[in-house]
């Protein structure tokens, strides 16, 4: 049986500006297993972005119980948090950020910046080979498509190795072919092992997952396994 990888037990988030407190998530409690492919639903301002970030440790909670891989990191500090999510997390964001001048190859090789390996290059070759553009390796982004960026953007998330990848909109500025490409490789990613946990305001994305957590006024409003769940690959013969 897969293990509970990640499990939040009532978490709250309010932020405070000045003496104005704005309470986003109310109490918050899911469990994600080691392996699943989560997507993360819900209509702009129901906290499902930051729900997201706490989990990624880009935000902190306010209360709460946040079990991560095994380890209580509710009341961690910001160095411990910031080793675990380099070492642990990789992020596919909606807008891609990628460095205009700088090589597909380049790019990918980023996060090694922080944290260095001997074999970086190789690393990065290996990733771009995950995502299908071994064949881009020289080329800017601006000589790339939408939907190649974004596949960048994910070998970027893989070069650690990580344990999960975050994405957030990954497909929002993208058309509906490049779209499906970009799932069919977070669905080949999952069926090798990677945790996928997407956040999501599209349904159709959301059915390339394995199960839906559905968040509305900063509350979980239901879980589902997807029944009728997408297939990327075989919607891409089609086209």
């Amino acid at each position: 049986m897969q293990k509970d990888f990640i499990h939040i037990e009532n978490l709250k988030k309010t932020y405070f500006t000045g003496d104005l407190a704005t309470a986003v998530l109310h109490g918050v409690s899911v469990d994600i297993r080691q392996g699943e492919f989560v997507a993360i639903m819900g209509p702009s301002g129901s906290g499902k972005s930051t729900l997201m970030h706490i989990m990624s440790f880009l935000d902190s909670l306010s209360t709460g119980r946040y079990i991560f891989d095994g380890l209580d990191v509710s009341n961690m500090d910001e160095e411990d948090l910031a080793m675990i999510r380099r070492e642990k997390i990789g992020f596919v964001f909606q807008a891609f950020f990628l460095l205009p001048r700088a090589t597909v190859l380049e790019n990918v090789m980023l996060p090694l910046v922080y944290h260095p390996r001997k074999n970086g290059k190789q690393l990065a070759l290996q990733a771009l080979d995950q995502v299908g553009l071994s064949h881009r390796v020289n080329f800017l982004p601006t000589n790339l498509s939408g939907g190649e960026k974004q596949r960048v953007a994910i070998a970027r998330a893989l070069i650690n190795d990580p344990s999960v990848i975050f994405a957030d909109e990954p497909t929002g500025n993208l058309d509906s072919k490049s779209g499906l490409q970009v799932m069919q490789v977070f669905q080949k990613l999952n069926a090798a092992g990677k945790t996928i946990i997407l956040v999501t305001h599209e349904s159709a994305t959301a059915q390339n997952a394995q199960r839906i957590i559905r968040i509305k006024d900063g509350l979980v409003e239901s879980e589902e396994m997807v029944k009728n769940r997408l297939n990327a690959s075989t919607l891409l013969d089609l086209k």
